[in-house]
């Protein structure tokens, strides 16, 4: 908050309570009986079994400040974590934020990380239909953003989705969208500012990177079908690999028709190849599913390959040209 004709407030100049009592109103509380406020929440659950995941954002490694705002950033917590849950059939249902700021960060700032995250909250509930909410969390200080999630899944009875179920003969299907995260963010490294504001395409890849959109509801319908399923995040092939090692086989993608207009204006405009983008870019979060034989694919789903005898991926039959993201390895 701006003092009238004066410097912008910042977190050094309030205490942890006064800025808690900024931002934690916004943040919704969907369906917990005990919210935020107790020592820890209390959330209600139609099945004693409870899904859990984790997953951090830190600034200089998953986003700038110069291109991500606050609410941005909140927008990205809670949708790298949601499809975890939504992965394994489950439907997400809360979630804990440990926040690390800067004592030299505007608190405006914080204030759209919370808005951003109960826009997000807003949206898987509308593509799942249960309230979910930020139901607790942690602040401390430190020398840069650091935004970690956990979240929680309710199975509902139904039989989690594991990365370990796919067998010779099952379909390869996907849902989302391939390639566009690392196009935006080639954009934005790029400093090329009039692609990166593109109406079209151009703002489409940022806005993808920025804010993905997963496709939770299709994760959801396919939980009693698919035999396999995971959220990807780090890339097609490396994500594939993951289904492959856990389940014993090889899966043998096409590329056909996996470039999508976006993914190719954004390519050309940089003289960049785009099949290397939708094979080994990551953050679209879209879902990566095998089917048994015969199976009618959920809405949204499109085959892109066959799991067979053996291990690893091939594309096109061939050895992959791109690895994916790993956080230590970097990518290729």
């Amino acid at each position: 908050m701006h003092t009238r004709g004066g410097p912008p407030t910042l977190v050094k100049d309030l205490t942890e309570e006064e800025l808690i009592a900024r931002f934690a109103p916004l943040l919704p509380q969907g369906g917990a009986l005990v919210p935020t406020g107790d020592d820890a929440a209390v959330l209600a659950l139609a099945d004693p079994r409870v899904v859990v995941t984790t997953d951090a954002l830190v600034e200089g490694a998953h986003f700038r400040r110069e291109w991500s705002s606050g609410a941005d950033v909140g927008w990205r917590a809670i949708m790298q974590n949601a499809p975890d849950v939504a992965a394994m059939g489950a439907t997400p249902v809360g979630f804990v934020v440990s926040l690390v700021v800067p004592g030299d960060l505007e608190a405006d700032w914080v204030v759209g990380l919370a808005e951003g995250m109960a826009e997000a909250c807003r949206e898987v509930s509308s593509r799942t239909g249960r309230p979910c909410g930020v139901v607790g969390g942690d602040l401390a200080g430190g020398p840069a953003v650091v935004v970690a999630v956990t979240a929680f899944g309710d199975l509902g009875a139904a039989a989690p989705v594991l990365r370990s179920g796919a067998r010779p003969g099952d379909t390869v299907a996907h849902v989302g969208t391939l390639g566009r995260s690392a196009a935006g963010l080639a954009l934005l490294l790029s400093g090329d500012d009039d692609a990166a504001r593109l109406p079209s395409s151009g703002g489409s890849a940022v806005g993808t990177y920025l804010r993905p959109q997963p496709p939770l509801e299709a994760a959801l319908a396919a939980a009693g079908a698919a035999s396999a399923m995971m959220d990807v995040s780090d890339g097609l092939v490396r994500d594939g690999g993951r289904i492959a090692r856990a389940s014993g086989v090889r899966l043998e993608l096409s590329s056909e028709g996996l470039v999508d207009e976006v993914v190719s204006e954004v390519a050309e405009r940089l003289g960049a190849d785009p099949l290397a983008w939708v094979l080994g870019g990551g953050e679209d979060h879209g879902f990566l599913a095998t089917f048994p034989r015969g199976v009618e694919l959920p809405a949204g789903f499109r085959v892109i390959g066959r799991v067979a005898e053996g291990a690893g991926v091939l594309v096109d039959a061939a050895p992959p040209p791109v690895a994916g993201w790993d956080h230590f390895g970097g990518g290729s």
